[in-house]
Order: C-alpha cells, then structure tokens, then sequence
C-alpha cells in the first residue's frame, strides 16, 4: 500500500495501525502535507509503529523507479476509474497507491499506474474517507491472496 502525498495526519495513523495489523508495508509518497518526523508519527500511530514496515519515498519519480526495479504492479485507486475493485485478480507484487484526500493525484499518476481501481458507490456519492477505502480494498487483496 501506498499513500501519494497524505495530507490528513489522523487518516495516515488509521493506514498505519490497517498496515501493521495486516502487516504488509506502507509505502509513503511524499511531500506530505504534514511534517513526517518521529513524534508525528508516535502520536498518530501510537504503539503501532513498531509494528510497521514504513518506506518513505522522496518523491513520486522515486517511488516509480523503485516500483519498476523491484517488478511492482502499481493499482491506483481512485473515483476516476471505472473497473471495479472486485473485479481484479491480486497479486502479491502489487502496490495499491490511495491519492491525496484533498486533491486525488495529478494526470501523471494516473497515466503510470498499470491498473485504475475505484468502490463502486451508490447514488452519485463521491468518495470514501482515504483510511476506509484502504481497509475496503486491502482487505479484498489479502482475501484473494490468502486462499
């Protein structure tokens, strides 16, 4: 999983306590739109840190280059795709990348991504809070992939 540019310190605690209780790593995009240091991060996450394989990529050129040296399939979720999330086989090389909560990613993103993923919502809804479509889709992903 990875978080391009998090801007909500509160919804990046939730993704690391998901990451650590699933226990795969969080990979995270930065600039932030807050200050990513030690005791940020202990306030947000609390205990769970410890418990976290936390990546920090300086930005997102890096991120993609170590993506594709490391032969990862990079899943972008986002409200602008239209195949489902269900309808995707997993596989464990993949990264699922979640946008920024105000701003979604720039056209870029979009056009490296391999795969655009979104939850299908009822009644024109927008979107969910970033910390739950990561527990939707990831959860998905480890059910797929542990069986």
């Amino acid at each position: 999983m990875a978080l391009y540019q998090p801007d909500i310190p509160q919804n990046t605690g939730s993704i690391i306590r998901l990451a650590a209780c699933f226990g795969f790593t969080l990979h995270i995009i930065e600039p932030a739109g807050f200050v990513i240091d030690d005791k940020r991060l202990k306030r947000v996450a609390m205990d769970y840190l410890e418990y976290l394989e936390l990546v920090r990529h300086e930005s997102w050129d890096k991120f993609y280059s170590w993506s594709r040296s490391q032969s990862k399939r990079i899943l972008l979720a986002t409200t602008k795709a239209s195949q489902s999330y269900l309808d995707i086989e997993y596989k464990t090389s993949d990264v699922i990348v979640f946008g920024r909560e105000s701003s979604g990613v720039p056209d870029a993103v979009h056009e490296k991504s391999d795969i655009r993923i979104r939850i299908m919502m009822q009644n024109n809804i927008r979107s969910f809070n970033v910390s739950n479509s990561c527990a939707i889709i990831t959860s998905e992903a480890i059910r797929q992939i542990s069986t």
